[in-house]
């Protein structure tokens, strides 16, 4: 459904009101190599977004060099701080060797907030998301140093990225019967060519009132039509790391991934649309999104993506998406929706909430 940045929406179930499309600085502070914005380019990406209505501003303390995304975006924003939802996330080393520098403790949690809060040069975060689950960390320490950082209001609202569905679902559950803060987002990546997570994961989020706030929704640039099967050839030893090595070594490049890629460009030269405007729409279009996160480099990309929300993909077109990227059915999923069903309804129809 065709929409605009200033056409804003509730973020899972909270009131905080952000943009449906969300602006992601992982580009922030780290110039060269090939995927890093200049400054300049920064600025003009983050005055584009602001100007157009958008407000909702995703970085990490992780980010530019371990905080230069958040230093960068800090100076950008200046006095226009008041107007912008940001989210920043905690759990990644940023001093390597320390131990107390990483992971999901209170303490690296409570010492990321204040350097974070010093490098956007803010009183306080938006929304702080949990970066990565680091299987080491008793649930009940996570959840009440975020409720304590929230009642402090140097926080405002949470959320978790990159977390199991059982730990996020059980945490939100303990939180909601101890009366502490809840989530109200998760991030995670999704796009046409990482759908595994709708098994799960985007159930989980709406089931348990947190809004998707997708990663990589073009898949490091592969559903933009940015790589061909020539890029399928191994990399050469000792190269570059740049974006293209490393979709190789995440598996994003491939022949199915590839496959997919070439549908989103047919259905893109049916509308008149460009393939990144194409992926986009159709993870907008699946009602438990709440915002894309953009992973632009140049403003030039940032102008083409945001010209997905003038888009409506027809069913016809959505279907044929869908059948390109499908991923195999899993336990329990595939028995639950199989015949299974006509066995728990008795061969009467029960709709869904």
């Amino acid at each position: 459904m065709a929409t605009a940045l200033d056409h804003y929406r509730l973020l899972g179930r909270s009131g905080l009101r952000v943009s449906p499309l969300s602006l992601g600085t992982m580009t922030f502070g780290v110039e060269g190599g090939g995927w890093g914005s200049s400054d300049e380019e920064a600025a003009e990406m983050v005055d584009t977004y602001l100007d157009r209505g958008g407000n909702f501003i995703d970085t990490a303390d992780f980010y530019g060099g371990m905080g230069g995304s958040e230093e960068v975006l800090g100076r950008i924003l200046g006095k226009r701080r008041e107007r912008a939802v940001v989210s920043t996330k905690y759990s990644l080393t940023t001093r390597p060797g320390d131990p107390n520098a990483a992971g999901n403790h209170r303490r690296n949690m409570v010492r990321s907030v204040e350097d974070s809060l010093r490098r956007l040069g803010t009183e306080w975060i938006d929304l702080l998301y949990l970066h990565m689950w680091d299987f080491r960390t008793p649930v009940d320490e996570i959840l009440r140093a975020f409720d304590d950082l929230v009642r402090s209001g140097k926080v405002l609202y949470i959320g978790l990225s990159d977390t199991p569905a059982w730990q996020a679902s059980r945490m939100q559950a303990i939180a909601e019967l101890r009366g502490w803060s809840q989530f109200c987002a998760l991030q995670i990546s999704y796009s046409l060519i990482e759908r595994t997570v709708e098994r799960e994961m985007i159930p989980m989020a709406s089931e348990m009132g947190m809004g998707v706030c997708p990663w990589s929704p073009l898949g490091g640039g592969v559903l933009a039509g940015k790589y061909t099967r020539a890029d399928l050839a191994a990399p050469v030893p000792g190269g570059a790391y740049d974006r293209k090595t490393m979709n190789a070594a995440t598996g994003r490049l491939s022949e199915r991934n590839l496959d997919i890629a070439d549908e989103v460009a047919t259905v893109a030269k049916e509308i008149g649309a460009s393939s990144a405007q194409v992926a986009l729409a159709w993870t907008l279009a699946n009602p438990a999104v709440a915002s894309p996160v953009l992973g632009t480099r140049t403003p030039a990309q940032l102008v083409d993506n945001l010209g997905a929300l003038e888009l409506t993909l027809s069913d016809e077109q959505i279907g044929r998406l869908n059948a390109a990227s499908a991923v195999p059915k899993v336990f329990p999923m595939d028995v639950l929706t199989g015949p299974a069903e006509g066995m728990m309804f008795g061969g009467v129809t029960v709709e869904k909430r």
